[in-house]
């Protein structure tokens, strides 16, 4: 199975590509589509079109997972974001790619079987499950490879990653919301 997953943006556009076969994740590709915040949105719309269309065309992936849109407190930028969101649903559709959506809160569990963990949680997370020796960069990369491990393990039945223990028992038990990022490496060694 080949997933593109999609951190959405009009400045910046996260994308990954993945492999998982056989019980193993393979990172083919990652990175970001940039736009000039001085275009006009048509162009940068497009830009994000073509950028995506390369991408789908050199990997040919079969799934296009994709994060939805959460509150924004600016509401120029929920609509300029959601214009790009439907640019890149279509290019998926018209590369005839099946295409998921995943909430936030469904990328945090996917990926920490944790509702309340934190970005650079679920970023350890994403370099611990697919082998990586540093945390991915940019963030929005980082970010769409938390969206296609989602994706894999939703579409697996595994419903969040599990390493055979149970790190939301352990969580639980620090009676926080919050934990520091040394002390969620400890739980994870």
């Amino acid at each position: 199975m080949r997933i593109l997953g999609i951190d959405p943006g009009t400045a910046i556009v996260g994308y990954s590509v993945i492999d998982f076969e056989k019980g193993k994740y393979k990172v083919l590709d990652y990175g970001c589509i940039y736009t000039d915040k001085d275009e006009d949105m048509p162009v940068r719309l497009e830009e994000i079109y073509d950028g995506l269309d390369n991408i789908i065309k050199l990997w040919e992936p079969s799934d296009m997972a994709i994060e939805e849109l959460y509150f924004f407190k600016n509401q120029k930028t929920i609509v300029k974001v959601g214009q790009a969101r439907g640019v890149i649903t279509l290019v998926g559709q018209k590369n005839n790619m099946n295409i998921y959506s995943y909430t936030p809160l469904q990328v945090k569990m996917g990926i920490a079987s944790y509702g309340r963990a934190e970005k650079k949680q679920i970023q350890e997370m994403v370099k611990i499950i697919l082998g990586l020796e540093e945390i991915p960069k940019p963030d929005d990369a980082a970010d769409a490879l938390a969206i296609a491990i989602t994706h894999i393990n939703s579409k697996n039945g595994f419903g969040g990653f599990s390493r055979g223990d149970n790190i939301t028992k352990k969580l639980e038990k620090l009676n926080s919301n919050k934990i520091k990022l040394s002390d969620y490496k400890k739980l994870m060694g």
